[in-house]
């Protein structure tokens, strides 16, 4: 049993020693120790917060890239709008325009009908002129073929003449 039993002077030297270590340790290997995890903390702290902040700024970077993304559709949306508009002005203009060059070309054609007839009335007019003159001078030369009959005709000339 004494083996067992340890020795109460072996106990203050342990005790002694012991002492001695923890001093040691606590001079020496605990308050760097305790130092390291400190920063170490410190750092994953940091870390931890400068995830967040870049976290936040992502979600910010988020929002104002879904706001111009959200911008630029409306302003495409915009374009098409001013786009359909000017095309319907443009197709208005193009009928319009159409619509008055077919009637100036109507009015044209009208015009030249027009004097086209006038001119195949004039033409028919003289012809039927000329037609009447050779009739009419077949028809005095074989009234008047006599001598007699053209004394009678220019004398009766005369007597308009004198009157008149």
């Amino acid at each position: 049993m004494d083996l067992l039993i340890p020795d109460p002077g072996l106990i203050v030297w342990q005790l002694v020693g012991f002492l001695i270590l923890v001093f040691i340790l606590g001079r020496f290997a605990w308050k760097p120790m305790l130092g390291a995890l400190k920063l170490r903390e410190q750092g994953i702290e940091e870390a931890l917060k400068s995830a967040e902040k870049a976290r936040d700024e992502m979600a910010q970077l988020q929002a104002d890239n879904e706001k111009l993304l959200q911008e630029a559709r409306a302003e495409a949306e915009q374009i098409r709008k001013d786009a359909r508009a000017t095309g319907e002005k443009l197709r208005q203009q193009i009928e319009e325009d159409a619509q008055k060059a077919a009637e100036r070309i109507r009015k044209d054609a009208e015009a030249d009908i027009q004097n086209q007839k006038q001119a195949l009335l004039t033409e028919v007019k003289n012809q039927v002129a000329t037609l009447s003159l050779e009739i009419a001078e077949k028809v005095i030369r074989k009234q008047l073929g006599d001598q007699d009959t053209q004394k009678g005709l220019v004398d009766e000339y005369i007597k308009d003449l004198n009157v008149n």
